[in-house]
C-alpha cells in the first residue's frame, strides 16, 4: 500500500468535510442558536480544516493509485471523516460523550440512521442540520463508491452496475469516472431540489423539508423530530416522502438515462421491476394484516402506514410513521425480512441489494434444472445478458459473508442487549444500513443504552454494510499489508 498517496486523498475527503462542517454555522446563526454554539460549530471546522491542511501537506507527491490503495482510501477514508464529524457534536455539548459522538456520526455518513440521541427536538438547530448534512453527503459518498470505487474492486457484483453506466475499466481509475459520477451528483441534486419544493408546498416550513429531503434521497432516515414523521399527521407529506424513497432506492444511472428520454428504461430493468412488485406485494400483505387484527383502525391510513414503513425499510432509510414493533407478528415478520433485501445495486439503499438476490434465485433454479438436465449448458441470465460465473461466484460469497456476520454479531451483542430480538435486530440494521431494529431498539426507541464498546462495534458494523463487507474485511489480510 503506497500510504503517501492514499493519506493525501484522505486528506480531502476531511478537508471537504471540515468546509461543509463550517456551513451549519450559517445555519445556526439564522435560527438564533447563540455565539457560544456558532464559536463551537467554527472550531470544529477549523480543527477538521488544520488537521486535513496538515495531512495534504505532510503527504505532498505524485500520485499512482493501484487496487490496494482503493481498498485503503475507501476504509480509512470513511473512518477519518467519521472521527472528525463527531467534533461538532462533542464541543457544542450536544452529544458529550466521545463514542456516543462517533456512533452518531458515523450512523449519519453511512446513512444508516441509528440513533442515541432521546430528544432531538431540544438540539441546537445548527447541529440538527449538521446532523441531516451529513446524511446528504453520505449518500453523494455512497453515489461515487457504487461509480469508482467498487467496480474497479470487484465486490461481489457491482460489475453488474458498470455495465449500467461507465466507470472504472481495466485495474486503473480514468478521468470517465469523474464525468460519471459528475452526472448522477446531478441527478441527486435534482431529486434534493424537487423534494424540497414539493414538501414546502405540502405545509413544511424551510428548515422541516431540507432536512427531511436530505435525510430520504440519502436513504438515511435521521429526522429533526423525536416521533420522526409521525410528527406530521399529513397525507400529502408521507406520499412525498414515499415516493422520492422508491426513487432513491432505485439505480440512479436509470434515472439519468430516463431524463436522457430513454422512457421505457424502468420496464426494461428487471432488478426495478423486482424492487417494485416487492414493495407493492409486501404493503398489500401488511395492510391486509393490520385490516384483519385492527378492526377499529381506518383503512386508508393502515395501508398508507403499511406502505410507508415497508418503503422505508426495504430502502434501508429508517424513518416512522407508525411503532411497527406493535404489529400483529405476521405484519412484523414482513418487516424482519425487508431488513435484509436492501433497494437497487447503484442507489443509495443498503442491504443486500435486490440484485444480487436475483442472480441468487436465478442460480438455484439453475442447479435445480442441471439436476434433472446434467449435460446442459446453462447461463443466469440477467436483463437479456448472461452474468459471468465470476460474478455469481462472488455475489455467493458476499451473500454467505453477509449473513455470517450477521450471526457473528448477533452473539456479540448478546451481551450489549437485554434479549434476543434486540442482538439479532442491531446486528441487520447496521449491517444493512436501515436504522431502527425490533424490542429496545424499535422504531420509537433508540441505542443510547448500548454499552461504549457495543456502540463501537456496532459502529464498524456499519461501515462494514455501507462498504460492502470486503473493502474492510481485506485489510484483516496479512496479504494486504505486505509489499
Amino acid at each position: 500500500m503506497n500510504s503517501r498517496c492514499v493519506f493525501h486523498l484522505v486528506s480531502y475527503l476531511i478537508g471537504f468535510v471540515s468546509l461543509a462542517m463550517g456551513t451549519c454555522a450559517l445555519v445556526a446563526w439564522i435560527y438564533g442558536d447563540g455565539w457560544d454554539v456558532i464559536r463551537q460549530i467554527l472550531t470544529a471546522s477549523g480543527a477538521g480544516l488544520l488537521l486535513g491542511g496538515g495531512l495534504w501537506y505532510v503527504t505532498l507527491g505524485p500520485v499512482n493509485l493501484t487496487r490496494k490503495d482503493g481498498f485503503a482510501i475507501v476504509s480509512f477514508g470513511w473512518m477519518c471523516v467519521g472521527a472528525v464529524g463527531a467534533l461538532p457534536y462533542i464541543l457544542t455539548g450536544a452529544i458529550p460523550s466521545p463514542v456516543d459522538a462517533i456512533f452518531e456520526t458515523i450512523s449519519g455518513f453511512t446513512t444508516t440512521g441509528s440513533t442515541i440521541l432521546t430528544d432531538i427536538e431540544v438540539l441546537p438547530r445548527g447541529i440538527i442540520f449538521w446532523r441531516s448534512l451529513t446524511q446528504w453527503l453520505g449518500g453523494m459518498g455512497v453515489l461515487l463508491l457504487c461509480v469508482a470505487i467498487l467496480p474497479f474492486l470487484g465486490v461481489g457484483g457491482m460489475q453488474i452496475y458498470r455495465a449500467e453506466m461507465p466507470g472504472p475499466s481495466k485495474d486503473r481509475l480514468t478521468p470517465r469516472i469523474g464525468n460519471t459520477a459528475k452526472l448522477l451528483y446531478g441527478v441527486y441534486l435534482l431529486l434534493t431540489v424537487t423534494q424540497i419544493l414539493l414538501l414546502m408546498l405540502a405545509g413544511m416550513n424551510v428548515f422541516d423539508a431540507v432536512n427531511h429531503t436530505f435525510c430520504t434521497v440519502s436513504t438515511g432516515g435521521f429526522s429533526p423530530y423525536n416521533n420522526s414523521l409521525a410528527a406530521f399527521d399529513s397525507t400529502w407529506i408521507h406520499s412525498i416522502v414515499i415516493v422520492f424513497m422508491i426513487l432513491a432506492g432505485i439505480n440512479f444511472s436509470l434515472h439519468f438515462q430516463f431524463l436522457r428520454g430513454r422512457w421505457n428504461v424502468f420496464q426494461r430493468s428487471s432488478e426495478t421491476k423486482a424492487y417494485l412488485f416487492l414493495i407493492f406485494g409486501a404493503s398489500l400483505l401488511v395492510a391486509w394484516n393490520l385490516w384483519t387484527h385492527q378492526a377499529d383502525g381506518s383503512p386508508g391510513i393502515q395501508f398508507r402506514d403499511a406502505l410507508f414503513q415497508v418503503v422505508s425499510i426495504i430502502t434501508t432509510t429508517g424513518f416512522a410513521t407508525a411503532d411497527y414493533d406493535l404489529w400483529p407478528l405476521f405484519g412484523k415478520i414482513i418487516i424482519f425480512i425487508l431488513l435484509f433485501s436492501g433497494g437497487c445495486a447503484g442507489s443509495t439503499a443498503g442491504g443486500l441489494k435486490v440484485m444480487r438476490s436475483l442472480v441468487l434465485f436465478k442460480e438455484v433454479f439453475r442447479q435445480i434444472k442441471l439436476y434433472m438436465q446434467p449435460q446442459a449448458v446453462l447461463k443466469v441470465r440477467l436483463d437479456r445478458q448472461s452474468v459471468s460465473g465470476n460474478i455469481v461466484s462472488g455475489i455467493m460469497a458476499f451473500a454467505f459473508c453477509y449473513f455470517m456476520l450477521i450471526v457473528l454479531f448477533t452473539l456479540v451483542m448478546t451481551f450489549y442487549l437485554p434479549d434476543l430480538t434486540s442482538a439479532y435486530s442491531a446486528a441487520i440494521t447496521c449491517l444493512s444500513n436501515v436504522g431502527p431494529g425490533f424490542s429496545v431498539i424499535g422504531p420509537t426507541q433508540n441505542f443510547a443504552s448500548i454499552d461504549d464498546m457495543g456502540k463501537l462495534l456496532l459502529s464498524f458494523c456499519m461501515l462494514l454494510g455501507r462498504l460492502e463487507l470486503f473493502t474492510i474485511l481485506v485489510l484483516f489480510s496479512p496479504g494486504f499489508w505486505k509489499r
